[in-house]
């Protein structure tokens, strides 16, 4: 029981060292700046994140009439420790990428009780959607079943699938496993190889790869849910001499168009990205403006538009406008 409540207390005050140096600094004239506070993953999880947190930061800064503080962490209860202090603070408004789904219900209570709109990016929360005035996300489902409608498409005559998860509870992960799982369930000639989490780390990726390589059970399609993991686990096929991509024994599957993932694609040791849209802080920035002049969200959930790309039709031109 100590050594948990030395670690919650560690917790709590690496969580407020974060918001001392903010709050001393905006103690003064806030010179009527909109005070956020935004709670996002780890800019460094993936290329994905770095450009998410580059776009948020481009828009909310003392420029743009913005008083923002931000907070990083990959798990959900240093997140909902930092939301609680940013309610305590007294933000106007709380902008969310969780880490995970659930446990968020009592701090976005105690947000919407002290005032202050809840805005959701990238990520869902289970949580009753009155306590959030509007979620800018991606339709992550869609995502995965428009991946798994390609790989459909691919008429395999057995699918032997690597199945590479992202931190498990995360909406991305929900989102691209169960149109997979799905298809698994409902043909017997798809099959999943192996289905670990490797948390979005490419390292772990190639692990799990190559622990069914050493195994010498057979595959032919590496389904990676996101780039970096793909990446680990094609290390892991490169280092076995196993062919992959367009005309290889493997296909090869990730998400989020990373621009180096794409050009994997546009020369064919790659098959399939899906796209993820981490370009989310304009319109944040609009309901923001809206609800300063009164304007509530005409829509609770406002979707992100995105596509999947194929090997066997992408454009330079697609790497350069849509890579990230």
């Amino acid at each position: 029981m100590k050594r948990m409540l030395l670690a919650f207390t560690v917790l709590l005050l690496s969580v407020m060292a974060v918001f001392a140096q903010g709050s001393a600094e905006g103690a003064a004239d806030d010179g009527g700046l909109i005070r956020v506070g935004i709670i996002n993953n780890d800019p460094n999880e993936s290329g994905y994140r770095t450009a998410n947190d580059a776009d948020l930061k481009r828009v909310f800064n003392e420029e743009n009439g913005y008083d923002a503080s931000f907070y990083y962490s990959l798990r959900n209860d240093e997140q909902i420790a930092a939301a609680q202090l940013f309610v305590q603070d007294g933000v106007d408004y709380l902008l969310l990428s969780a880490a995970g789904t659930a446990g968020w219900d009592s701090v976005l209570q105690d947000a919407y009780d002290a005032g202050i709109y809840t805005i959701l990016f990238d990520r869902t929360v289970d949580a009753n959607p009155d306590l959030y005035v509007a979620e800018v996300v991606s339709d992550t489902n869609l995502q995965g079943q428009t991946a798994v409608d390609w790989l459909a498409s691919q008429n395999l005559d057995e699918y032997n699938i690597i199945h590479i998860q992202g931190v498990m509870g995360s909406s991305a992960q929900i989102g691209r496993t169960d149109p997979l799982n799905a298809m698994v369930e409902a043909n017997d000639n798809w099959n999943l190889v192996t289905q670990q989490t490797a948390e979005w780390n490419a390292e772990t990726a190639q692990q799990i790869t190559q622990a069914v390589i050493d195994s010498g059970t057979p595959f032919n399609v590496i389904y990676a849910e996101n780039d970096d993991m793909a990446r680990g686990a094609v290390a892991a096929l490169d280092r076995a001499n196993i062919s992959h991509g367009v005309g290889g024994d493997v296909i090869v599957m990730g998400f989020d168009c990373n621009k180096w993932a794409l050009e994997e694609l546009l020369a064919g040791r790659w098959n399939y990205d899906g796209q993820a849209n981490p370009f989310q802080a304009d319109t944040i920035d609009g309901i923001i403006r809206d609800l300063e002049n009164g304007i509530e969200p005409e829509s609770k959930t406002i979707y992100l538009v995105e596509q999947g790309f194929d090997a066997a039709t992408i454009t330079q031109e697609d790497v350069d406008k849509y890579g990230i």
